[in-house]
Formats: C-alpha cells, sequence, structure tokens
C-alpha cells in the first residue's frame, strides 16, 4: 500500500495508456464482426471457413505478433498503434465465431413473421434479428473485453506503455508491490468493464431482465408443468 501511494501518479498514467489500448480494439471487434457474422451465419461455406481462420489467427502468440506487425503496417515496435490493431484480429478472432452463433440462434419463423408485417430487409435486421440475437452478442464481447484487457498487458515487454509495465519494471527491480499492483489493476479493469456491460446491456435490452425473472419466478415455484415455458413466453411479450 505504501509503494501504491507513493506512485498513484504512475499506476494512473498506465491505467490511462492501458484503456486507450483496450477499448479501440473491444469496439472495433464488434463493429466489423457483426456484418460479418451476419453475411456468412447461415452459409455453412463461409461459416466453416471464418471459423477455422479465427481459430487460427487466435492460435497465433501475441508476442510475435506485435513484433511482426510493425514490419507490416510502417509502424514503430513500441506505437501503441501495434497493439491496437494486433488486439483487434485477437478480438475478431473471438468476436467472429460467436456473434455467428448470435444470428444462428435467431429463429427463422420469426425473421418469416417479420417479413410477412412488411418488414424492409434492413428494418427486419435493425428491429427483430439484431435485438433476438443481442443477449448472444453481449455475451461473446464480454469474452471479447476480459480477453483484451489482459492481453493490452503482453505490449508492456516491447515498452508500450500499460499495467503490464508494472510488472516488468517490478519484476526487474523486485518490487513485489509494484508487480501486485499492476496484476490487480488489471483484473479490476476487467471487472469493472465487465459490469458496465452488463449494466449496458440491461439497459438496451431490458427484456432479458423481464425473462430473468420470471425463470427465476418458475424455478422457485417449482412449475415444472408442460406449457410452463410457454406461459413464461407470453409474460415477456405482454
Amino acid at each position: 500500500m505504501t509503494w501504491l501511494l507513493a506512485n498513484l501518479d504512475l499506476v494512473g498514467r498506465n491505467l490511462l495508456a492501458h484503456l486507450g489500448q483496450a477499448v479501440p480494439p473491444i469496439l472495433l471487434a464488434l463493429l466489423l464482426s457483426v456484418p460479418l457474422a451476419k453475411l456468412t451465419a447461415r452459409r455453412p461455406l463461409l461459416r466453416n471457413g471464418v471459423s477455422v481462420g479465427s481459430g487460427l489467427l487466435y492460435a497465433v502468440p501475441s508476442l510475435p505478433l506485435f513484433i511482426v506487425l510493425p514490419l507490416i503496417i510502417g509502424t514503430s515496435i513500441r506505437s501503441p498503434v501495434n497493439v491496437i490493431i494486433a488486439l483487434t484480429l485477437y478480438g475478431l478472432a473471438l468476436m467472429v465465431p460467436a456473434a455467428q452463433e448470435a444470428f444462428r440462434s435467431v429463429r427463422p419463423d420469426a425473421l418469416d413473421a417479420a417479413t410477412a408485417q412488411g418488414f424492409t430487409p434492413l428494418a427486419r435486421f435493425t428491429q427483430v434479428e439484431l435485438p433476438l440475437a443481442g443477449p448472444a452478442l453481449l455475451a461473446g464481447l464480454r469474452v471479447v473485453t476480459v480477453s483484451t484487457v489482459s492481453l493490452v498487458t503482453v505490449g508492456g515487454v516491447l515498452g508500450v506503455p500499460s499495467l503490464g509495465m508494472l510488472f516488468i519494471d517490478g519484476f526487474q527491480r523486485g518490487i513485489i508491490a509494484e508487480v501486485l499492483t499492476g496484476i490487480i489493476a488489471t483484473v479490476l479493469l476487467a471487472l469493472v468493464l465487465d459490469a458496465l456491460l452488463v449494466a449496458l446491456g440491461r439497459l438496451l435490452m431490458p427484456w432479458t431482465r423481464s425473462r430473468a425473472g420470471i425463470a427465476q419466478r418458475s424455478e422457485g415455484s417449482g412449475d415444472r408443468r408442460p406449457g410452463a415455458d410457454a406461459t413464461a413466453a407470453v409474460e415477456v411479450r405482454a
């Protein structure tokens, strides 16, 4: 605690740098994965190809990627841009398969019903398909967020400012408090961002709270009658 209080400025600077390298890849992974997943989700050949490519991409070790990427895009090895691009690729590798499954979880009859009611393809996507896939998309985004916050620390090995720098400096100088501060701050940052996503999801998708409440009431009452689920679904729609 003494070390932390004496170095609050250093921790604060690294925390902001860490946040600045973590948030853009998370947002980019979400924005790029949704149209890609929508395009490939119901096309088996494309879906399988993208899934295999995502798996291979995520298998690439992060540190070599951070070193090779500047040779391709022409940035310096210590540029935060490097980290952002690399982490966007890792985020896509996780988010695209999750988004594909989210869109595949939407029942085709719901889409057919929307079409029958006169929804245009864009309106059907934004007002029916995307909201129905929302909870699964949020679950995938939470995984990407925690993973990205953790991977940002790898940049510290190359000298890119982040909470990872506290690990490296603390290890080299034998300051255990600095190492522990970096670890705890990274975990707390991941938990805070995850909690914000959960809160945002509840705000944007209030029907998920109703569904969870009905499920809890059903479990609490021990109602296992046939048709109980259908009754719950009607309550949600009402």
